[in-house]
Parts: structure tokens; sequence; C-alpha cells
């Protein structure tokens, strides 16, 4: 008993830093893993989604827990991270996190009345951190100039958007909602469209007209293609319910064109981000370590792969099926030396704190 009490105050040590410094965007991890069990379902590797299923709901009760006792702890240093231009984006993830989990369990696990409370929730957050987040930046009153204000974390705000349709779309795949959940769903789905459009014209001058260091290039930036693939996988599951949802039936043209712009435009991005990636850590010889940041560049990849494999079957092509057989075993390889990063810093700080 007297050996159990230090590791007790240690694990209270470490639970207590945690949420004091937890990063606003840490909710990417589960949005990755949930993406990736996705796919992994998709392409018959049921083994692997099942135990991603079991890593997110030991990762999402854990994150919300740390954030809640941030909010009640910490609420200053909270309130900082909103109104900092770089980190505040990171709040969306909470928003994306929540439907990605609850896509998870209707595509893997089949468990829909699991994943209503988690649409509903996200809806809510979607609201709340939706409006806190712009209300914030626009009211500042010191703001950066876009070369240290903006990054690919900004694009966030349209995957958090098109997350709820993705997990509506999932939820009502057999029969359709009321007409008034469909509206929403289109009209969010607009949305989501509309902020990427925004958005994505000023990540772009800053990495085309302003002075970007090689360290400044972060894994955040591969949500400008993750951002653009989750658009092109909304608009391919709405397609698909087109014959069963009637008020998408009407839009059906116009849906069509945006997604196949959408997947379009995230397939442009990919030798890109690439290519960065090289310059990064092999021209300019940067060391790749583990960071919380890393998985909003996984998330990517597994929507892509995800996307790419609906996209196919919406439009009808059925030669795009060799995209996702291979993009799968990028994002796993990707995705297993990221959990173990996150594995060691977890001891790490647990055998540290004091």
């Amino acid at each position: 008993m007297r050996d159990e009490t230090p590791v007790r105050g240690r694990l209270i040590a470490a639970l207590r830093a945690g949420a004091r410094g937890l990063f606003p965007g840490y909710f990417a991890l589960v949005m990755a893993t949930g993406v990736i069990s996705i796919a992994c379902e998709h392409l018959g590797m049921r083994t692997i989604a099942l135990a991603l299923v079991a890593v997110n709901w030991v990762a999402y009760p854990t994150l919300c827990a740390l954030t809640l006792a941030r909010a009640i702890r910490f609420p200053r240093l909270l309130m900082l991270d909103l109104f900092d231009h770089r980190k505040a984006p990171g709040f969306f993830t909470l928003v994306a996190g929540t439907c990605v989990l609850g896509t998870q369990n209707v595509v893997v696990l089949g468990l829909r009345e699991v994943a209503i409370p988690l649409w509903w929730l996200g809806v809510g957050l979607w609201f709340v951190v939706m409006y806190a987040f712009f209300t914030a930046v626009t009211v500042r009153v010191r703001k950066p100039l876009i070369g240290q204000g903006i990054n690919g974390a900004w694009l966030i705000v349209s995957v958090a958007t098109q997350s709820v349709v993705v997990l509506r779309v999932a939820i009502d795949a057999s029969a359709a909602p009321p007409p008034a959940i469909q509206f929403q769903m289109i009209t969010m789905f607009m949305i989501g469209s509309m902020l990427y459009l925004a958005i994505i014209p000023l990540i772009f001058y800053r990495l085309t007209f302003a002075t970007l260091k090689h360290a400044e290039f972060s894994p955040p930036y591969w949500i400008n293609m993750g951002a653009v693939a989750i658009s092109a996988l909304a608009g391919s599951l709405l397609i698909q319910r087109a014959e069963i949802w009637p008020l998408v039936g009407q839009l059906l043209p116009v849906i069509q064109g945006f997604t196949v712009l959408f997947w379009a435009t995230a397939t442009w991005w990919i030798p890109f981000l690439f290519t960065l990636m090289i310059w990064r850590y092999f021209w300019k010889g940067d060391r790749i370590r583990y960071e919380p940041a890393v998985w909003s560049m996984i998330f990517p990849l597994g929507m892509y792969t995800t996307s790419t494999f609906q996209f196919d079957r919406a439009m009808g092509y059925g030669f795009l099926d060799p995209i996702p057989g291979v993009l799968v075993f990028v994002a796993l390889a990707a995705w297993a030396p990221a959990a173990v990063g996150l594995l060691r810093r977890v001891v790490g700080a647990v055998s540290t704190a004091e």
C-alpha cells in the first residue's frame, strides 16, 4: 500500500498537468482513429476496425474529461486559447471527433442508438464552438498578420460542419429522416462547402505569397486536403441517399457537381503536401517527432481513403477501387507510430509528474 500512494499522486499530477496544457485540437486523435476504422471496415479489415473502435472509446471520454477539467480548473487558459488565431480552430475537433465517433459506431458496430445522441451532441457543440470562435477572433483587438495567424487548422471549421452531415446520413441510411432534418443536412453541406471556399484562398495566399519557414509547415496543413475530402464524402453519401431522401433528389445535379469538385481538389493537394514534407524533413533535415498536431495529418489520409471509396460508388465509376485499397495501409502506417509516440508521452508524463 505504501508503494501505491506515490504512483497515485504522480497519476493525479499528470492528469492535472494534462488538463492544464491540453492541446485544443487533441480530438483529432479520435477523428483519425475513427475514420481509419471506418475505412478498414469498408475494405474488409474488420479486426482492425473493431480494435480502433475500442481505442476511440478510451480516447474520447478521456479527452472529454480533460477538457471539462480544464474548463473548470483553468478557465483563463481555455479562454486565451479561444482568442488565439492559431490555437482556437482546434476546438472544432471536439465537434468533428464526436460525430466521427458516432459514424464509426454506426458503420462498424451498427449501433444507431449510440450514434443518435452523439449526433445531437455534435449539433449542439457545432453551434457553441462555431459562433464562440468567430466572435472571439473577430472582436479581438490585436490581430496577427496572415502569416502568423492562419494555417490549415482553420479548415477544421469545414470538417466539423461536414462531419455532422456524414453522421446523420449514416444514421438514416435505410429510411428518410423528417424533411426538416433533410433540409438541415443539405444546408450544412452547403455551409461546410462555403467555409472551405472562403478560407482556402487565405491559406493558399499564405503559402505562396508570405515567407514560409520549413518549421512552419506543420501537420495541420494536411487539413487543406482533409477538409475537402470530407466534403466529397458528405456529398457522396447524400448522392447515395437521393432515391430515399426527396429533398436531396431535388438538388442532385448540384450536389454531384460540388462532390466531383471536392474530390478532385483533395486529390490535387496530396502530391503538393507530400512535396512540402520532403522539403521540410529531408531537404531541410528536420527531425520527425511526435506532436499532438500530428493527428491532423493522419486524419486526412484516412478521410481521403474513405471518401474515395464512397465517391467511386456514388458516381458509379468502378475504377477508383485500387486507391482506397492502397491508401488504407498508408493511413495505418502513419497511425501506428503516432500511437506509439502518444503512449510514450503519456508514460513519460506520469513518470516525471510530481
